[in-house]
């Protein structure tokens, strides 16, 4: 998705009401996967637009920061970030992430931006949870140079994980229809892949997502509040039911959501959704101090 060069993340990013100290914005498929984009040069096109929109947004206030960015665009992306002490990524078909992680005072965290394997047959759920725990098993971070830091994902004090997670929603599509025109959120909630995987303790062991109150995110009509159905045999294309498959999920001690939410942003076929967290952070000799860390994930099909 190309973003226009008027396009205001100042409501998205929270910008201009509040001021955080840490902000992470996690993308997912921002150029089409075809297979130009996937073998050939990278597109720097797209993603220098979004930058530049990104720091617009925060730079009206003209707060000193520093700025990591790193994105994963065909096989090429694992060979250049070997080298990086910070940044790591997976790749495996349909299935990507992005990791990055730093140390602030004597707590590292970890960022985690992903997408997980789509679908919504019978099985495809298996796949989303063999890809999650694939990425936090083979994500690997070398030593520090100057300090001992955690190799592995989930070593980190404080874990965020975003992105198009792809979890759908277990009944029929007319049944999702109805309750979705409703707006029951409790019935097709308690029905949610991902949930339901919390649930039974299978997987996500001793992560935490917040209460969900906004609609599904996925999957809208371009620049419409309104959701694909079943099936348009104008353009024979497959629609699908509605489903929450953009997900913020953390795990560690010191770390609290105090907010989630989505924003009508009409960018994509989905809805970009965010959340911010307090995040207590241990100092050496001293009393503990809080930062407040806002994660925001946008995705595009």
């Amino acid at each position: 998705m190309t973003p226009s060069s008027d396009l205001d993340l100042e409501d998205w990013m929270d910008s201009t009401a509040n001021s955080y100290d840490i902000y992470v914005l996690g993308f997912q498929e921002i150029v089409p996967l075809n297979a130009r984009n996937v073998l050939g040069p990278r597109n720097s096109c797209i993603s220098t637009k979004w930058n530049s929109l990104i720091g617009e947004a925060l730079n009206k206030r003209r707060r000193r920061g520093a700025v990591l960015h790193q994105e994963i665009t065909n096989s090429s992306a694992t060979e250049r970030s070997a080298q990086e002490e910070h940044f790591r990524c997976i790749m495996n078909k349909q299935m990507g992430s992005v990791s990055i992680r730093f140390v602030l005072h004597e707590t590292s965290f970890c960022f985690v931006c992903c997408h997980l394997a789509s679908g919504g047959k019978q099985g495809d759920v298996l796949l989303r949870n063999f890809d999650a725990a694939d990425i936090l098993v083979r994500t690997r971070f070398p030593g520090g140079a100057t300090q001992e830091l955690p190799k592995k994902i989930l070593d980190h004090d404080q874990v965020v994980l975003l992105g198009d997670l792809n979890y759908r929603i277990s009944l029929e599509e007319a049944e999702t229809r109805l309750l979705v025109e409703d707006k029951n959120w409790s019935i097709l909630l308690e029905n949610d892949q991902l949930l339901i995987e919390f649930s039974t303790g299978r997987h996500f062991d001793g992560w935490q997502e917040g209460l969900i109150t906004f609609s599904p995110t996925y999957k809208y009509h371009p620049n419409s509040d309104q959701y694909y159905w079943c099936f348009d045999g104008a353009l024979g294309k497959k629609k699908r039911a509605p489903a929450w498959c953009d997900r913020i999920l953390w795990r560690g001690k010191g770390l609290k959501q105090i907010q989630y939410d989505t924003c009508n942003y009409r960018l994509s076929d989905h809805r970009p959704v965010r959340a911010v967290f307090h995040a207590e952070c241990v100092i050496r000799g001293d009393a503990d101090c809080a930062c407040g860390c806002i994660a925001l994930s946008s995705s595009s099909e």
